[in-house]
């Protein structure tokens, strides 16, 4: 049975979204959350819920990254798995694994983490752009990296990831069902 953590009592105290990051005594609220032994963090308001790993439906012909879909209160949702996405390799997943509900671009879609970490604000002065790193790794979807303490977080473009032209293969894995 899959735990379900609604994320409607964090949404009052993060940044509307026509403040600016940089805005004096503002910050961004970021939902984190890890792949590997690495720390990535998403924008808090374009989450919807959080859920416990359930197996999910597969779809013949689509994408290695689409695990599948599941039915969430009468919806079709397809779920992306991150690891793959990001070619970090598989894992198997155990009762950390969560899936994480997002609402992006008037669709809804899941993605598979290893786990999720905190929510927390960041401040512009805490976020550096993300390095180039040339051919080799795709930054398009990165935002910046970001510090906390002793932690460095990677900032995605969640928005951004969700809506590119291979993502539209996840709506359409919802839809042929």
């Amino acid at each position: 049975m899959a735990k379900n953590i609604q994320t409607d009592g964090l949404e009052g105290n993060a940044m509307q979204s026509d403040q600016e990051p940089g805005a004096a005594g503002s910050g961004r609220e970021l939902l984190t959350f890890t792949l590997g032994a690495e720390e990535y963090a998403i924008d808090i308001l374009k989450v919807q819920e959080i859920r416990g790993y359930d197996a999910v439906t597969s779809i013949a012909n689509t994408a290695e990254f689409i695990k599948g879909v599941i039915n969430l209160r009468g919806s079709i949702v397809p779920i992306v798995d991150m690891r793959i996405k990001f070619r970090l390799g598989r894992v198997s997943y155990d009762e950390t694994t969560v899936v994480i509900i997002l609402n992006v671009a008037n669709r809804v879609v899941g993605m598979v983490v290893d786990g999720v970490s905190d929510v927390l604000t960041l401040k512009a002065e805490q976020i550096k752009p993300a390095p180039e790193f040339g051919a080799g790794m795709d930054t398009r979807y990165l935002q910046g990296l970001g510090t906390v303490d002793e932690r460095m977080l990677i900032l995605v473009d969640i928005e951004k990831l969700m809506t590119s032209r291979e993502m539209e293969l996840v709506e359409a894995a919802g839809m042929n069902i």
